[in-house]
């Protein structure tokens, strides 16, 4: 499987798509910082690693199925482990953010979108909160499956669904939030990119993936 992705991404994202999301993370992630918590955070599904490389926190912790070690700080834990088998990989009960972008969609079905939640809820501390930037498929239509790892359409209302299933709680949920992909047209220089994110007037006229946080109740 970590083979398969090693394959699809160096294919979809060339060198010139990277140095784009190299640009666009640290603002991302800036605007970001209101919706979190104190403690540790995770990174899953960290891919190279884009948000964690960006956060500042006590802990930072990053995992996917892929070994992307080489492309993450020293001070970043890093676990190779499957998403949904993280319960076994990662402490319990110990983290104040968990982070996914881009992620659920390349789950296998609808169950384990909430499976996966279900397995953020246990490792997320009391108060804890999960953020997920995440496509949707009402606002992008067909070309959502221009991608050959999509499997699971989701849109801001299934996503809130499974989470709620898996016993999270919903702080914020901002529907129209990001461009599709970094390969958008938009401008990407960090500047342009903190002057999107403060006029969320834009967000309704170019957003097409979606921004949610959930908390693991007190």
């Amino acid at each position: 499987m970590s083979e398969d992705l090693e394959r699809i991404y160096s294919t979809r994202f060339q060198e010139r798509h990277r140095a784009s999301k190299e640009r666009i993370w640290p603002p991302i992630v800036e605007h970001l910082r209101r919706f979190m918590v104190d403690g540790p955070i995770v990174d899953i599904g960290c891919d190279l690693g884009y948000f964690i490389r960006n956060v500042r926190a006590e802990e930072r912790w990053a995992t996917d199925v892929r070994d992307v070690s080489a492309e993450l700080p020293p001070d970043v834990h890093f676990v190779q482990a499957d998403g949904l088998a993280l319960t076994d990989a990662l402490p319990l009960d110990y983290f104040g953010i968990a982070f996914m972008s881009n992620y659920l969609e390349h789950l296998p079905s609808r169950d384990a979108v909430v499976d996966q939640f279900g397995v953020i809820r246990k490792i997320l501390r009391p108060g804890g909160r999960v953020i997920v930037l995440q496509p949707n498929v009402r606002l992008i239509g067909g070309r959502y499956w221009d991608f050959i790892d999509h499997s699971v359409p989701m849109t801001e209302a299934s996503l809130e669904e499974a989470a709620t299933v898996a016993g999270l709680r919903t702080h914020r949920m901002v529907t129209r939030f990001l461009p599709y992909t970094t390969k958008s047209r938009l401008p990407q220089h960090p500047i342009l990119v903190r002057a999107y994110l403060a006029f969320p007037p834009a967000w309704w006229l170019f957003g097409k993936q979606t921004l949610y946080v959930g908390e693991r109740p007190q």
